[in-house]
């Protein structure tokens, strides 16, 4: 299987900057440019074009289609064709929108722009001419393709060629050359005054519950996400206390899989910098019926419960949402609720008041425009009137605590046809959802005789689709 190549779009929909299509005419990039520009054009949201689209074909018996992703104010084309699984061109994309991540920090149409020699120098070290992928370790990009510095820039304005010094082993990136680590995630001759080791367990829910205030269907998707500044070649190895709640792992390619599928341990040697040491599911009684699995699945505790009463009469209607939190411990941070009042919708009067812990009624008015009204312990509501949302944000739900919103709207239609879910998203510090413990982390090196500072925190988010 092979991709075409990659086109990047800024949010008027013009390119920004393209790898090169080698092997097609130069009529079939603007092909998928214009039809991902006219399925957004047709569209209410951005969020309701189809992540693959057809594309016809110009002069030629083979059709196409185009893989697309958001990115901030950008949009990430991949264009396919033939027997090309489309998740391969979207595992790419992440891929390469990752690296770039690494490389220039955040990924915007400024710092592409600010940065064109690096992003086509990436197209052809990641992508070959026949779209395959080549290299995709940031450490042995590195090597080849310099990051983007204040020194990287005065050394090209004098002259200097940075990237020949370094390449020649006389940098401290690389003491021999690009590929010259027998392990393609790590460079040789790393060296760090502080020697440190992170790990972050973060667990993303997502759950869908029904009128009747039911949980009919609930998910937990984690990962460990490292940092690694640990000189020479270290040699870790890091055990659960209860890993029978991990199923379905997708692990690093420096994880030794032979350990892991036998002793549950995850030996390996860590790439330097940031990366996803494993992918997994949380399943809270693992059973070994895989529909029990499933099943079991569904059991996770959703943090928070919503008493929605809305009415609904002719141009317009009424709303009354009760968000309360089930933690005692815990409190519920960054929480935002949408709730999308259909086509024609305006005149927007609402207020938030809090219940337990004292508050009030906050902010009377509305307004049709992109506006906050106003804010009590910084919660605050606003309308989008571009995409019909309305918006209700909350920084902190403290533990055992609620809080309520109260409105009305109109509508231009006759019959106000809102949709009748609110969407719920949220953050959780210090907390996972499947309590995942670490029982134990060691850091060998032969050659190097440090004791490393080794820390270990777990934080949780959830999107949760509540209908009423």
């Amino acid at each position: 299987m092979a991709l075409d190549g990659i086109i990047i779009l800024d949010n008027t929909g013009r390119p920004i900057i393209q790898s090169g299509f080698r092997s097609s005419t130069t009529a079939y990039p603007l092909l998928h440019i214009d039809a991902v520009n006219n399925a957004l054009q047709k569209a209410d949201r951005s969020a309701d074009v189809d992540p693959v689209i057809y594309v016809a074909p110009y002069n030629s018996a083979n059709p196409s289609a185009c893989c697309h992703v958001e990115v901030g104010d950008m949009r990430f084309l991949c264009p396919i064709s033939g027997d090309v699984d489309p998740l391969f061109a979207f595992a790419f994309l992440q891929t390469f929108i990752d690296i770039l991540r690494e490389y220039l920090g955040t990924v915007s149409a400024a710092t592409l722009k600010d940065n064109f020699d690096i992003v086509y120098q990436l197209f052809e070290e990641t992508l070959d001419a026949g779209g395959h992928p080549l290299t995709t370790y940031s450490n042995a990009l590195r090597d080849i393709v310099i990051p983007p510095s204040l020194l990287n820039k005065l050394l090209n304005v004098t002259g200097t060629n940075f990237n020949s010094t370094i390449n020649s082993g006389f940098g401290a990136g690389a003491a021999a050359g690009p590929f010259s680590s027998p392990l393609p995630w790590r460079k040789t001759g790393v060296r760090y005054n502080n020697n440190e080791i992170y790990f972050d367990v973060v667990e993303e829910l997502r759950a869908i519950v029904n009128k009747n205030g039911l949980v009919t269907f609930s998910n937990v998707r984690g990962r460990i996400e490292a940092n690694t500044k640990l000189s020479g070649t270290p040699d870790c190895s890091l055990n659960f206390t209860n890993s029978q709640v991990i199923s379905d792992c997708a692990l690093h390619p420096c994880v030794r899989f032979q350990r892991w599928n036998r002793d549950k341990i995850l030996s390996f040697v860590p790439p330097d910098g940031r990366f996803t040491l494993m992918d997994y599911t949380y399943s809270p009684n693992p059973l070994p019926s895989q529909s029990q699995v499933m099943l079991a699945k569904n059991n996770v505790a959703l943090p928070f419960v919503i008493k929605a009463n809305i009415e609904l009469e002719d141009s317009g209607g009424s709303f009354d949402v009760l968000l309360t939190s089930r933690y005692s411990t815990h409190a519920l941070e960054n929480v935002v609720a949408e709730m999308h009042l259909g086509q024609g919708a305006g005149g927007i009067r609402c207020s938030v008041s809090r219940g337990s812990g004292g508050g009030g009624f906050i902010n009377a008015g509305g307004s049709r425009n992109l506006e906050t009204g106003g804010a009590s312990n910084g919660a605050s509501w606003s309308f989008d009137s571009r995409r019909m949302v309305l918006r209700w944000e909350i920084p902190i739900v403290s533990p055992s605590s609620s809080w309520s919103l109260h409105g009305s709207f109109s509508t231009a239609n006759r019959v106000p046809r809102p949709s009748h879910v609110i969407r719920v998203r949220f953050d959780i510090s210090s907390h996972t959802y499947s309590a995942l413990k670490v029982d134990q982390l060691k850091v060998v090196n032969a050659k190097e005789s440090y004791k490393p500072y080794k820390g270990v925190r777990g934080r949780s988010s959830g999107d949760v689709e509540w209908r009423w």
